[in-house]
């Protein structure tokens, strides 16, 4: 029997219980994929992850990301949410004071943290460049997926696919009140996106609950084990990308509000960097809580 610990932790939020939880195991090593698996399901979190000795010499270390329902190569909490447990419980020497370099399904991917007088870190993930990818040209299909009427979804925007990583279905809703009314019809997602680019249907509407918010948003995810996701910064790099390239937004200092409707209220920061209409950096950022700490006694290895 071997005894696996963990951490948990909220990311994107300030406040306990509020953002999106995740698992962290700081020790993956002799795992099989199909037991991180099998622990993913147990847990039921949206993810949780696994930390690995690193692959890549200028790494710090591997982390593999899972959903209940399957492996990811990347997501934006649970880099984060990783960052913030490794930080805090001083599980590895960073080799550089401001940065980390997590070796990540997509590749090495950066990580660098602030901290303040109380002790609590700003974690900034760098995401891959985004892939603008294919247009979902029914309309009509896309609302009866999200149970709205067609002029839920706004007529002068793309429903497209659009990835940093991992592509997500970016579809503009008119408003708050629309947004708030969406249901995801599993079988008709089936059945209409079986064979486009993704799966993940995330939507955004430019009103907002906080006035300090640039965009509201919500994802749904049924197909991976993820009904609903209280905070993505998976997603929330696409949607930075996308309001830039429909000059819907200048790409600094972007607000993102997620999980109001699951009562998990979070704020995703994204900041987009461009020259001459050219995306050549995506951030996106956030403040994470501890919740605690448990211990899995494994008897399959």
């Amino acid at each position: 029997m071997k005894a696996l610990h963990y951490f948990t932790v909220d990311v994107f939020t300030t406040t306990q219980f509020g953002g999106n939880p995740l698992a962290v195991f700081p020790d993956g090593r002799g795992l099989s994929t199909e037991l991180m698996q099998k622990i993913a399901k147990e847990l039921n979190l949206s993810e949780t992850t696994f930390m690995l000795p690193p692959e890549n010499p200028g790494s710090d270390c591997r982390v593999r990301i899972f959903t209940p329902a399957a492996e990811l190569p990347m997501a934006g909490h649970p880099t984060i949410g990783t960052a913030f447990v490794l930080l805090t419980n001083k599980l590895l020497q960073p080799r550089n004071k401001t940065q980390l370099v997590f070796d990540l399904g997509v590749g090495p991917v950066k990580v660098t943290f602030s901290q303040n007088a109380e002790d609590d870190f700003f974690i900034t993930m760098e995401q891959p460049l985004p892939l603008f990818g294919e247009v979902y040209e029914n309309i009509s299909e896309i609302a009866e997926i999200l149970s709205l009427p067609p002029d839920a979804i706004r007529p002068d925007l793309p429903v497209q696919s659009v990835s940093c990583g991992t592509p997500v279905v970016v579809i503009p809703v008119v408003s708050l009140e629309a947004i708030q009314k969406a249901r995801v019809k599993t079988d008709l997602l089936e059945k209409y996106l079986m064979d486009f680019e993704s799966r993940l249907l995330y939507l955004f509407t430019m009103e907002t609950l906080n006035g300090e918010s640039t965009t509201h948003s919500r994802l749904f995810a049924p197909l991976h084990g993820i009904p609903e996701d209280p905070a993505t910064g998976g997603a929330s790099g696409p949607l930075g990308a996308y309001l830039v390239k429909y000059n819907l937004h200048s790409g600094t200092s972007i607000r993102n509000e997620q999980g109001f409707e699951m009562g998990r209220p979070s704020l995703i920061h994204i900041d987009i960097e461009s020259e001459k209409k050219e995306i050549r950096k995506v951030k996106v950022s956030g403040n994470c809580v501890a919740t605690g700490t448990g211990t899995y006694n494994i008897n399959e290895l």
